[in-house]
């Protein structure tokens, strides 16, 4: 997956010119769902994302009701030679999609569980919040990751380690069956015993370069009550808190997933007063055992050090975004990351300054997380196509919010020269549902081992051998 084959022999750039006649009215009669053009009302919103850093100026949108709209959209897309991109929230972005197909998945937002069998049918457009609206009525949890207004398809084709993860491992491991659209135009249903090199590849090797996934059955992991938050500690004393995190969260039991942050918090209104427009290292985490075991691990950090504010404490899992506070609103940000096998004291140097706002500035970085992996994230490595993005002990996350275009150079700089300095402690390894943008192309390939990628090319070239699903979008 990191050949780029020549492009199809007609391009977008022909169709732009012909979008506004015949070719549109084609692809509208073809499908029940929206398709829209440059121009036409709606295709504006359509192609915005989450992340609106990224504008996509797509010759053609088509938003499909249903996978038989998929499979005409994919179709015609082959026809009119496009390249086609997939997008439902756009949480994690790659590059523009310029010309060609955009299929917006919003639409395809279908969730049902069965309690018996402990499973869930996705579809392709719906949010983790659906899913887990659908599911803890019967005491059941899916593995999202941080925030619930994420693409649960997106997310989990690009693996997924959210705050059950050292217990359950990622979200691709949970996985049933899909479906999918391949380039072609031809509906499969992908398992372990029917298509099982796609299954393996769509299982965290596959976002958006294999097809469309119209919909996944997953299992559901048996979670109600966590014991879950944070302790918010004064910003400078991250150094003293990452490196306690770092000796004490290797010992812990597999069923408390936990990070270290510096968190750079907005002086808005829907912040808490004791927190608005402060910056804090913080301990966070989610405890999925006994909730009195839970609160007696998080009361080592009491004991060690009073916190400035303690929000842990027992909640339904179906609270879980409380605990990572994503923005729930649409915002430019650029995102980067990094493993580690070990935190030495001079990497942890390196993140605190770099995340932690200079006195008397407006912090430019708004997350600096360390979360704690290994566990089941660590043994499903073997058999996942992602093996080198969940290998290692540590991942570094980097967000930052691009509020004005003119300060985008500046912020992809100082994510860039962060990692620069961490390279020395670095493994190398790329986890590809938290980078963002051109850097998420060019580190593709070091989220798999070299048999791995080799593997992925071969299934790459045999489905898709035009390179017509070039770009995709991860949640």
């Amino acid at each position: 997956m990191t050949a780029t084959p020549a492009s199809p022999t007609g391009g977008p750039e022909n169709l732009t010119v012909r979008t506004r006649g015949s070719v549109l009215a084609q692809l509208r009669a073809r499908i029940a769902g929206e398709v829209l053009g440059p121009g036409d009302p709606g295709y504006r919103r359509a192609r915005a994302g989450f992340n609106r850093l990224v504008t996509h100026r797509p010759a053609v949108i088509a938003l499909p009701e249903n996978h038989f709209d998929v499979v005409e959209a994919v179709r015609f897309a082959a026809e009119e030679d496009l390249r086609i991109s997939v997008q439902c929230t756009g949480h994690g972005t790659s590059a523009p999609v310029d010309g060609g197909l955009l299929i917006n998945t919003s639409g395809l937002n279908r969730v049902t569980v069965d309690p018996i069998a402990r499973t869930a049918r996705v579809s392709a457009g719906a949010t983790w919040r659906s899913v887990l609206d659908a599911a803890a009525p019967f005491g059941l949890a899916p593995l999202m990751g941080s925030s619930s207004g994420v693409g649960a398809v997106g997310y989990t084709l690009g693996g997924g380690f959210g705050w059950l993860g050292r217990r359950f491992g990622l979200a691709a491991d949970h996985v049933r069956a899909f479906d999918l659209v391949t380039p072609d135009g031809t509906p499969r249903r992908v398992t372990e015993a029917g298509h099982p090199h796609l299954f393996w590849a769509l299982r965290g090797g596959g976002a958006g370069s294999l097809g469309v996934v119209t919909s996944m059955e997953i299992d559901l992991v048996e979670v109600s009550t966590v014991y879950a938050g944070n302790l918010f500690y004064p910003v400078e004393d991250a150094e003293e808190v990452f490196a306690r995190f770092r000796d004490w969260a290797p010992a812990q039991s597999e069923e408390l997933t936990s990070a270290v942050a510096i968190l750079n918090l907005p002086p808005d209104e829907d912040v808490p007063e004791p927190l608005r427009g402060g910056s804090f290292a913080v301990v966070r985490g989610c405890w999925s055992g006994e909730p009195a075991a839970g609160a007696k691990l998080v009361d080592e950090w009491r004991e060690w050090r009073t916190p400035a504010v303690d929000m842990w404490g027992e909640m339904p899992f179906s609270a879980a975004d409380s605990i990572s506070m994503d923005p729930t609103d649409p915002m430019p940000h650029m995102v980067t990351a990094e493993w580690f096998d070990d935190l030495p004291d001079a990497a942890i140097d390196v993140i605190a300054q770099r995340s932690r706002p200079a006195p008397g500035t407006a912090p430019l970085i708004v997350v600096g997380e360390i979360r704690h992996a290994g566990g089941a994230v660590a043994r499903g490595a073997a058999a996942a196509a992602n093996d080198r993005a969940r290998s290692g002990r540590f991942l570094f996350e980097m967000i930052a919010v691009v509020p004005d275009p003119h300060v985008a150079l500046t912020v992809e700089s100082t994510l860039r020269v962060t990692r620069q300095e961490l390279a020395p402690f670095v493994t190398g390894a790329a986890y590809l549902n938290l980078i963002s943008g051109p850097e998420r192309a060019a580190r593709a390939e070091h989220a798999f081992s070299a048999g791995n990628r080799r593997r992925l090319t071969e299934i790459k070239e045999a489905v898709d051998p035009l390179n017509r699903f070039s770009r995709s979008d991860i949640g």
